[in-house]
């Protein structure tokens, strides 16, 4: 089902038993681009709410939802069983496995890699300009790595190029500002190791 007032540029391949609600936008061409430059794909029985926009290039898997006034740009890879929630914004070039779910109000910046399973909570806003104002900024962007089923509370700052560990667990409102080590808890401002999460009582 794709609403009369959803907008879907040329050279878009939407799979089967989509629902595109109202005022979604898909393909919208980036900067420098033609409408129908670049291919976008998304899987079959994707949810794309109301006032989503994404641009083109972007290749998204199967069983894709976005929230309410998602905005993603362009030439991303994106696995299936991904949700992204309302008003969350995922920059360029970013790399999402599949079963990822970033909820409401996220911020993944450029060159971001999320592996399977990773959980991203509320507010929460990942960085990769280490000197924001410097020269040659642009050059120099480095997205963290997330791998599989690494988890991050709500309201967590997450500083440019480290790397977070594999079953990894950093709690709410914590400052991560170097590389977390698989499996350990980590909490604070900046953050400190505090736990394994083989001690926690869900385990891993």
């Amino acid at each position: 089902m794709i609403s009369e007032t959803a907008k879907i540029y040329p050279n878009v391949k939407l799979g089967k038993d989509c629902v595109i609600e109202d005022f979604v936008i898909i393909g919208a061409p980036p900067r420098g681009c033609a409408p129908g430059e670049l291919e976008t794909v998304i899987g079959d029985g994707a949810i794309i709410r109301s006032h989503t926009v994404i641009y083109a290039g972007n290749r998204i898997g199967s069983n894709f939802q976005t929230g309410n006034k998602t905005n993603i740009r362009e030439q991303n890879e994106i696995g299936d069983d991904v949700s992204i929630g309302t008003l969350s914004v995922v920059e360029y070039s970013v790399r999402i496995g599949n079963g990822v779910r970033i909820h409401t109000h996220a911020f993944i910046p450029e060159y971001t890699v999320l592996e399977d399973g990773c959980w991203i909570g509320p507010n929460v806003v990942i960085t990769n300009a280490k000197y924001p104002r410097s020269k040659n900024v642009k050059k120099e962007l480095r997205g963290p790595h997330f791998k599989r089923n690494a988890k991050v509370g709500a309201n967590c700052t997450i500083l440019p190029g480290v790397t977070i560990g594999e079953n990894s667990l950093i709690g709410a409102g914590s400052l991560v500002l170097k590389d977390v080590q698989d499996g350990a808890v980590v909490a604070g401002h900046p953050a400190r190791v505090i736990n394994t999460i083989d001690k926690l009582p869900y385990g891993s």
